[in-house]
């Protein structure tokens, strides 16, 4: 779901390959992940092994940032600029827009004959196939998830120590723990409420009070969402609450996850609840100790396979993206980000030994298993994402009530969610 949002700078390096259609010898790749990011160091081995079996190709590689990409993509997609191969984000919203929309390669084919279905699990396989309508689940293959990912709460272990307070195993003790917190003066949850991390708290809240068949009938269409039902209500209730207590500031309105991420970096809020695509930058740059445990008192918690490498409809160099897509689920590249501190698809269990990243993998494996992952909350209509951030954002600065937050989301809801 989520990167650090990078510059625009143009990376050239010499790479090899085979044959490469217009462009010859170029692999245009794009993708978000930040440098230092387990992934972003798993991609740039990617690179080296791709120049290492492809002697004379060229490898363009544009970063991009995450915004970036989501808000332009429709657009480039369409034109000569498009790349030979992007990380995009999964969903309704977004993958299954652009399938539906003709933009992307249907990768079926090369699925079969690579084995790459072998590789990935079925919770993970959910968010590569969109039939006719652009709805995930079924239908052809438009992307290959390249890690998994999913939520948790990271905290801030030292600053729970000199103030006293143990690790919460339940919500309660969560909530007490934030209370004292703020008692102390300290503004206990790093937030942004102009990008994702705002409408994952509310949706994880809602969450706790939901089941799997309420997840299906939002994000998957298998049955009508109501959004006044007690899990919704819940949500925007306890949110709009919680900003009343302290817990969530009500200056980060206008905050970004970037700046959100910063804050526990510097140990400036004792507690986080956002994604594993932070796990490496935490081990890289927090000078203090710091764990994670999932949401407590939920079965349900935000997360999937991760972002899809995308081939679009009128990329010059297919066959290189495949090949690269391949090296990507190699067990040599999928064992390099385990042991980074991302989730792989397709690692060796063994191979990962740092501790951090067995928990890591551990508490997503026990997800996975027990139908724990309940996806994101801006996935299932088309523009859906900012019409959470700005109704998120009116709730933090109390400019909506809750009740008119759950309309609010509702109508956009269904407007553009497929008739039934």
């Amino acid at each position: 779901m989520a990167a650090a949002a990078l510059g625009g700078a143009l990376l050239l390096a010499s790479c090899g390959g085979s044959d490469g259609g217009a462009d010859g010898g170029t692999l245009r790749l794009w993708h978000y992940e930040g440098p230092d990011s387990a992934m972003g160091v798993a991609w740039n081995a990617a690179v080296e092994e791709f120049e290492r079996t492809h002697p004379g190709v060229r490898v363009e590689f544009e970063e991009k940032g995450f915004e970036q990409i989501r808000k332009t993509a429709p657009m480039v997609l369409n034109s000569s600029d498009a790349p030979d191969l992007m990380e995009y984000n999964k969903g309704n919203a977004s993958a299954g827009l652009l399938s539906r929309q003709g933009l992307l390669t249907d990768l079926g084919p090369e699925v079969a004959e690579r084995g790459w279905d072998k590789k990935l699990g079925a919770t993970v396989r959910t968010t590569s196939r969109y039939d006719a309508n652009g709805v995930m689940g079924s239908g052809k293959w438009f992307g290959v998830p390249n890690y998994a990912e999913y939520t948790m709460v990271f905290y801030n272990k030292d600053l729970f120590a000199e103030h006293g307070i143990d690790e919460p195993t339940t919500l309660a003790e969560l909530t007490s723990a934030m209370d004292e917190f703020v008692d102390a003066g300290i503004t206990p949850l790093a937030n942004a409420g102009a990008e994702y991390m705002a409408q994952q708290y509310l949706y994880q809240l809602a969450l706790s009070r939901a089941d799997r068949a309420w997840v299906d009938a939002y994000q998957l269409y298998r049955g009508k969402p109501d959004f006044h039902d007690a899990a919704w209500t819940y949500g925007a209730e306890t949110f709009a609450e919680w900003v009343e207590k302290g817990y969530i500031s009500e200056k980060s309105s206008g905050t970004k996850s970037e700046d959100a991420g910063v804050s526990f970096i510097r140990g400036k809020t004792p507690i986080l609840f956002s994604g594993s695509w932070w796990y490496g930058r935490f081990t890289e740059e927090a000078s203090f100790d710091w764990g994670t445990f999932l949401w407590p008192d939920s079965a349900l918690t935000l997360g999937s396979g991760g972002n899809l490498w995308v081939v679009p409809e009128g990329a010059r160099n297919k066959e290189l993206a495949y090949d690269f897509i391949d090296i990507t689920l190699s067990e040599k590249i999928q064992n390099l980000l385990g042991d980074k501190g991302g989730v792989p698809v397709a690692a060796d269990p063994a191979a990962v030994t740092d501790p951090r990243a067995e928990a890591l993998i551990d508490d997503f494996t026990a997800l996975a298993r027990d139908d724990g992952l309940a996806y994101y909350p801006d996935w299932p209509v088309a523009g859906f994402y900012d019409v959470l951030v700005s109704e998120t954002q009116k709730l933090i600065t109390g400019d909506a009530s809750p009740d008119e937050f759950l309309d609010a989301i509702g109508e956009a809801y269904a407007k553009d969610a497929p008739k039934r």
